[in-house]
């Protein structure tokens, strides 16, 4: 059961728990009323009661989350999911059903992404809910390392228990319906008597089907905690004495290519050859996700899964942490499983991660607003699979469409640009245009190249940037010859790659003056470039030459 404090607060209204817990928040502070001790038809209607507001909350746009303070240390950026037609035009299949929360208190701060799915609602509810059963007094700078994977575990599940309650009538009277129809008839052959019914059970079908998943990061004392149910991703960036970053990916996705997730499930008596050809269940990958009572309560149902013991699907999440933030310098960043995806089809997934540390570092490098850096990130993701998809090229079948993309940043003593840096000052980076060669590449590793104009000098924030996708990545006082760092655990993962900069070449420390013309010297050396292009597309001698001769 959850624990609620004491601490006043103003205007906040909702409620979670299905043991009877109702929180009322007003400017008389937070009241508890519990139903233990009543009679039972008195509990009876207050839990009936309880559950009404909670599916009127459900349905409506209202949103108590919106009185708490924001974080001012994150950023988050989104895109709509996008399907891709013959023309190269884009149609968005579905509306957005990822959402988030960035939330700071005295104690703490809480950042959360859901990657809903067959709609918004559970994603809507369980990052609301989420957020009241951890905020509202329960964590506390005393709790220990032990106390706080408590509290998030126990989190997780009153909130899907929650969420449960808020469809039970609906589940209720989807069972009486489907009872008033004539057995092993499909809906399209039942006659006129019966459309009705019909009709009405997939209205029901729609407000009762769906699921989340969900990535929760948590920073109290200074440490951060990491809750994961399903197949969004938390890198975290840390910033070397040597001027290197290190990736670190916190947890893996719950898929049949999880050791673990199979090794869980094989204990309940599931065969894990069966569930890694099967790959999706109940159309998604996840093996753990919120809400979905389909695979929660109708498992014997589903061939793959009808062997298992109990819940093979479950909500409980894989909590890292705690990991101290003392004297890191980086970023954290929470991405739903539709960016990683779209990265990962345009580019592979050898790579992704440095990738996207490496977009996120040169944006920071330029950008002056966290939720600038954020959408830029994600709308230059966007970009990289739509152009895979054009290509017409090796990555295009894979990107044909994509999913809701979310992207939030949160910065750990990162300084980011004042924004006042021109294309001639430095820092601005842009896309280097590579011509595709007529042969296939057979190269088994996708090079991604952006140009980042050279600093003249000490730039006011004190950097100097310069960055490829796989080499060289900005960080605070970092030279171009920036280097990428990082090692594989089981439950930490990280790669690493290091660039000489050869492809820059360094300024003086005096500004190049335009000539009559209005053009300055080049200062940019593309001979290495050249070499690179010409070794990874060519066939033979003399094929695959590329620039000046």
């Amino acid at each position: 059961m959850s624990r609620i404090g004491t601490q006043p607060c103003t205007h906040v209204m909702t409620y979670l728990s299905p043991a009877l817990v109702y929180y009322s928040v007003g400017n008389r502070g937070v009241g508890r009323h519990l139903g233990h001790g009543r009679k039972e038809t008195e509990t009876r209607s207050q839990s009936a009661n309880m559950a009404a507001q909670r599916r009127t909350l459900m349905h409506s746009h209202q949103s108590w989350t919106d009185d708490l303070p924001l974080c001012q240390l994150c950023g988050v950026g989104a895109a709509p999911n996008c399907v891709y037609g013959p023309d190269g035009k884009s149609t968005q299949s579905h509306p957005n059903e990822d959402c988030h929360f960035r939330f700071s208190t005295d104690c703490c701060f809480l950042y959360g992404v859901f990657n809903g799915y067959d709609g918004s609602r559970v994603a809507n509810f369980v990052s609301q809910c989420l957020t009241a059963e951890l905020l509202l007094g329960q964590l506390n700078s005393t709790h220990s390392d032990i106390d706080i994977r408590r509290i998030l575990t126990q989190a997780f599940d009153v909130v899907e228990k929650s969420y449960f309650e808020t469809i039970d009538d609906a589940l209720a009277e989807k069972a009486n319906l489907q009872a008033q129809l004539p057995e092993g008839v499909p809906f399209h052959q039942l006659p006129p008597q019966f459309h009705k019914i019909a009709e009405r059970l997939k209205a029901l079908e729609q407000e009762v089907s769906g699921g989340a998943t969900a990535v929760v990061a948590l920073i109290l004392n200074n440490k951060l905690y990491i809750a994961n149910v399903g197949t969004n991703r938390a890198l975290l960036c840390k910033c070397t004495p040597d001027r290197q970053n290190q990736v670190i990916q916190i947890g893996r996705a719950h898929t049949t290519d999880n050791e673990e997730e199979l090794a869980r499930l094989t204990q309940l008596g599931l065969d894990p050859a069966r569930l890694r050809q099967t790959g999706l269940i109940a159309g998604q990958s996840s093996l753990r996700r919120i809400g979905d009572y389909k695979v929660k309560f109708s498992y014997t149902d589903i061939d793959v899964l009808s062997a298992a013991k109990s819940k093979p699907i479950i909500a409980e999440p894989e909590i890292h942490g705690g990991q101290t933030l003392e004297g890191v310098t980086g970023f954290l960043l929470l991405m739903s499983e539709g960016l990683i995806r779209a990265l990962e089809a345009a580019h592979g997934p050898e790579q992704a991660n440095q990738e996207m540390v490496a977009m996120v570092a040169a944006e920071l490098a330029q950008q002056s607003s966290l939720e600038a850096v954020a959408q830029s990130v994600v709308e230059r993701v966007k970009r990289l699979h739509h152009d895979a998809y054009a290509s017409g090229r090796q990555r295009a079948p894979h990107c044909s469409r994509h999913e809701d993309m979310t992207l939030l940043i949160r910065t750990i003593n990162y300084p980011l640009s004042d924004g006042s840096l021109t294309p001639t000052q430095g820092g601005r980076i842009y896309p280097v245009s590579v011509p595709y060669s007529n042969s296939q590449s057979t190269s088994k590793t996708s090079v991604t190249l952006s140009l980042v104009m050279p600093c003249q000098g000490t730039l006011t924030n004190g950097t100097n940037t310069a960055s490829t996708l796989e080499g060289g990545t900005p960080t605070p006082g970092q030279s171009p010859t920036a280097t990428l760092q990082s090692t594989n655990t089981q439950t930490q993962s990280s790669s690493s790659s290091s660039g000489d900069g050869s492809l820059f070449r360094q300024r003086g420390s005096q500004a190049a003056q335009p000539d009559e013309t209005g053009r300055v010297p080049p200062y940019v050396d593309f001979t290495q470039f050249y070499r690179m292009w010409g070794t990874e597309h060519s066939e033979g001698p003399g094929q695959g030459v590329l620039g000046p001769q």
